[in-house]
């Protein structure tokens, strides 16, 4: 088992079940022994929120006891003293998006993780109350009426009304895991109720009521506390095939059957919009009966919603022909001319255009690379490795919702509680991978340095360098084109189990070579090493 960063853990025991955590800078210096804190913006705080004070020496929690327009009075003596000259900041809930159910269930998926883990031996006790907390939370998040169509489903956040099937889909795994733990038999019940009542009925109700001018097998999108139905179908519950997979083979047999029904229906119609990177159908009689992306030109499709898709089929069918070939088509979309710091294997990005097959903004979107871990660890092992060294090199830039391509610094200031949860599993489960070439590599391999390509319009720029092994040998005079200019020794042949890609920069020797070529080689269908023709850059 790998490690998760302590940073991680703390975050999710804090913040768990907020959406968000924002940083909002100190306007003064608070001395330590006392409670009071000067921040810009006071308006950013309620009473009874978790806070991490901190600047660029030292950091603590507390909790805001009181808030009097910009002045902080938390309810512990500070520690230490904080300076704004060394970036004083309090990191709290981002209180525009508040609490909400799904967050608190990635949050115990994790945490059922970490309770029988090594690392947290000695926390299990407040790992155990923090999963009490957070499913009795999502309770709360329940609509119990049984006189709703909403009836069974969670609200979207904890002030809103639409009660969507991905979150039931969520929710189901983690109120199941923490029955499993607790023996708590209202958490079952939530969970039996959520599949079997709530996704059931969005399955049918929609046809039923001309919602849907057929039954299709797909699940409407959601549905508010009024009755009022949003008539999509997602590609994105494919994931609520987790939780209902639970409930057929182990906590509810009586409703195998029915569970194993609703399965097979959707994935019988959402299969062709998910083969072709569709996100919705929009079903007659209120839509136009076709499968839909987003855009100007509908090319584009977000990489989560994929990615939850791509899990929840995985768990139900394993690595099938449909798995296969969505992974491999988002995996083989390259950097641009636009964005040349683009590397699939660390992360898939937030929009991606199918069309012409490159990103299409220039930001990761970090959840996928935890979404992903199992998937890559069973059929892409370098690129669960290589998307590993980076997180763990940027671990705190890899908690914000989006790291820009170039440097990983964050598209928005928002530090994500799916992302820290879904990546703090990543961390939890990783291992190095073990195969026949990196056995070779340990043994025979050298220490190189890789540069990625970050940006290469008007001036060539390299990302901070990687330390990787490979095995290098002289290329052989047949195996490339010489180029004016250059001899036979000035290039190199490099096998590597990190994905190198072109125009990266590798450093051997205290000399640089650029990559001019890379080629996959696989073994019974997944990727074993690759192998790059290299040039000696002149005058480097």
């Amino acid at each position: 088992m790998g490690k998760v960063p302590e940073a991680y853990y703390q975050f999710i025991m804090h913040y768990a079940p907020y959406f968000y955590v924002i940083a909002t800078a100190m306007a003064q210096n608070p001395p330590a022994g006392q409670k009071n804190v000067t921040v810009e913006d006071g308006s950013k705080f309620q009473v009874g929120y978790p806070v991490e004070i901190k600047d660029d020496a030292h950091a603590e929690w507390n909790k805001v006891a009181a808030v009097n327009g910009n002045t902080l009075t938390m309810e512990n003596n500070l520690q230490y003293a904080y300076y704004v000259n060394k970036n004083g900041r309090l990191e709290g809930p981002d209180p525009d998006f508040g609490k909400g159910a799904f967050p608190a269930a990635f949050a115990i998926d994790f945490l059922y993780q970490a309770y029988s883990a090594e690392q947290f031996e000695s926390q299990k006790t407040d790992i155990l109350a923090k999963i009490t907390e957070l499913a009795d939370f999502i309770l709360a998040q329940q609509c119990m009426d049984p006189a709703k169509k909403a009836y069974g489903g969670f609200k979207n956040s904890e002030t809103g009304t639409e009660h969507w099937s991905i979150d039931a889909g969520r929710c189901i795994p983690p109120l199941l895991k923490a029955y499993e733990l607790t023996g708590t038999v209202g958490y079952l019940n939530a969970a039996k109720l959520a599949g079997a009542t709530f996704l059931y009925n969005m399955q049918h109700k929609p046809a039923e009521e001309n919602v849907h001018d057929k039954y299709y097998g797909g699940f409407a999108r959601y549905v508010d506390i009024n009755d009022n139905w949003s008539h999509l179908m997602m590609v994105e519950d494919l994931y609520d095939f987790i939780g209902l997979k639970m409930l057929a083979e182990t906590y509810d047999t009586d409703n195998k059957s029915k569970y194993e029904t609703m399965m097979s229906d959707a994935a019988e119609f959402l299969r062709e919009g998910f083969e072709q990177l569709y996100l919705y159908f929009d079903p007659k009689p209120n839509g136009d009966g076709k499968w839909h992306r987003v855009g100007v030109n509908e090319t584009e499709c977000y990489d989560d919603p994929i990615s939850f898709a791509l899990l929840g089929l995985y768990t139900y069918e394993g690595w099938s022909l449909t798995c296969q070939r969505v992974y491999n088509f988002i995996q083989t979309i390259r950097a641009s001319a636009q964005y040349p710091a683009y590397h699939p294997a660390i992360c898939w990005p937030g929009y991606i255009d199918v069309v012409t097959r490159f990103p299409a903004c220039p930001y990761y979107d970090a959840i996928t690379s935890g979404i992903l871990w199992h998937i890559r660890a069973a059929h892409d092992k370098p690129s669960l490795a290589f998307s590993m060294q980076i997180i763990d090199k940027y671990q705190e830039e890899f908690m914000y919702w989006g790291p820009k391509f170039t440097d990983y610094s964050p598209v928005t200031p928002q530090k994500a509680m799916a992302n820290v949860s879904w990546l703090a599993q990543l961390f939890l489960n990783y291992e190095e991978p073990l195969t026949p070439f990196t056995r070779i590599l340990r043994s025979k391999g050298e220490h190189v340095l890789l540069y990625p390509i970050r940006q290469a319009e008007d001036k060539v720029a390299y990302s901070e360098p990687l330390d990787i092994q490979a095995i290098v040998s002289p290329t052989r005079v047949e195996e490339i084109f010489i180029e004016p200019g250059y001899m036979i020794n000035d290039y190199i042949t490099v096998y590597t189990f990190a994905p190198l890609r072109q125009h990266d920069k590798i450093r051997r020797k205290g000399k640089d070579y650029e990559v001019l070529g890379v080629q996959a080689f696989d073994f019974r269908g997944e990727t074993a090493y690759f192998k790059a023709n290299c040039r000696r850059l002149v005058g480097q």
